[in-house]
């Protein structure tokens, strides 16, 4: 793998990461709702999930789904259902501000669990870096070095903007001193990963 084209890929992953999605949303609303350390033990956990997708799609599971029907449809289903029962549970939730940075005494590892779930929710993730990475692999040199380094540097892009997010709506949360404003703001996250688990039931596996 050359200079130019490790440069690219790092292009490429600052653009894809920075845009808006599902575990971006998540962060956010846990940071809020819960405090920036739960918020970021979710992060670790959609950072995992990133690890999970990566090796699988390498392990052959990218190719199942994109000529498997049925393997995509089961995956899609499962991960639209988790994102609109997400959805729902945040919509509902009443608003609960941090104090003292911390808001609940949930168990850390359920935040855990929550961004590996959210982070491995879409099989198009899987399918996305079955087709990604391989444009970035050079075949005359050894796989495994040059696999470590472009996912480590997926994941080290993906904790940092996603830290960025937890911590930053973090300290928004003095002029959130009332529930009102985290209400509403659970309200339009809630309807959002409704939204973002319909959008993906209607995703098609040669999209």
């Amino acid at each position: 793998m050359t200079l130019s084209t490790y440069l690219l890929y790092v292009a490429a992953v600052a653009l894809l990461i920075v845009t808006p999605g599902p575990t971006m949303l998540m962060c956010m609303t846990n940071s809020i709702n819960h405090g920036p350390r739960r918020a970021m033990t979710s992060v670790s956990g959609a950072v995992t999930a990133v690890l999970c997708v990566m090796v699988l799609s390498a392990m052959g599971l990218g190719a199942l789904l994109a000529t498997s029907e049925t393997a995509f449809m089961v995956a899609k289903v499962a991960g639209a259902a988790y994102l609109i029962w997400l959805g729902i549970k945040t919509f509902r939730s009443d608003a609960v501000l941090p104090v003292n940075g911390e808001a609940t005494a949930a168990p850390r590892r359920s935040f855990y669990l929550q961004g590996l779930l959210v982070g491995a929710s879409n099989p198009k993730a899987v399918l996305f870096f079955a087709a990604f990475f391989p444009q970035f692999l050079n075949p005359a040199e050894a796989i495994a070095p040059q696999f470590a380094i472009l996912a480590l540097t997926f994941m080290a892009f993906e904790f940092a903007v996603l830290t960025l997010c937890a911590l930053g709506v973090a300290r928004l949360m003095p002029l959130l001193r009332s529930s009102g404003p985290v209400r509403w703001i659970n309200r339009i996250c809630g309807g959002l990963f409704t939204l973002m688990g319909g959008l993906l039931l209607l995703t098609r596996r040669s999209a």
